[in-house]
């Protein structure tokens, strides 16, 4: 098999992109560590809840949004449930599975970050970034994506925000 060397500005982008990648996690963190006393994934896994009906999903659903393993989620979990962030029960629908559910508490914790973290990704990022900027970033984005997940089976995830077309379809 014949190796497809990057040419130099396919190099360029992607030696940038992993940069972004490198960099752009740990400045995340430290705000929210600094700040909120909570590291990234703490957040995300809170936020997820707070976006979910009556702040509850099963372990599993979290999971999946969160794209973590049931193991690394659970020990988060965890973690927070021990900081009154968030409670576990069982599920009333299926007794294998476990609920998740933000408390006041966590819900209190969410809406007390959300402006830092949010202060946050649009200084390193969208304010760095023109309009056309920002909706290319989301384009190339998208590509990518569809790329990483080709039958679109966590789409969920990453097109929840979409907005519908003029014909009703989501863009």
């Amino acid at each position: 098999m014949d190796t497809r060397w990057l040419s130099p500005e396919e190099l360029t982008a992607w030696v940038r992109l992993t940069a972004v990648l490198e960099l752009l996690p740990a400045a995340l963190d430290s705000q929210l560590r600094r700040d909120a006393q909570l590291t990234h994934f703490d957040y995300y896994v809170l936020a997820m809840l707070s976006e979910a009906p009556a702040r509850t999903l099963r372990m599993s659903a979290l999971a999946e949004r969160t794209t973590a393993s049931l193991a690394r989620l659970s020990h988060v979990v965890q973690r927070l449930e021990g900081r009154g962030l968030l409670e576990r029960f069982p599920c009333r629908e299926n007794r294998r599975a476990t609920n998740a559910r933000l408390t006041e508490a966590g819900w209190q914790k969410v809406r007390d970050s959300a402006p830092g973290h949010v202060a946050t990704v649009r200084e390193n990022v969208i304010d760095a970034l023109t309009p056309e900027q920002t909706a290319q970033l989301g384009e190339i984005a998208i590509a990518i994506l569809h790329r990483l997940d080709p039958d679109r089976a966590r789409s969920a995830l990453y097109e929840r925000y979409d907005r519908p077309t003029e014909t009703g379809d989501r863009a």
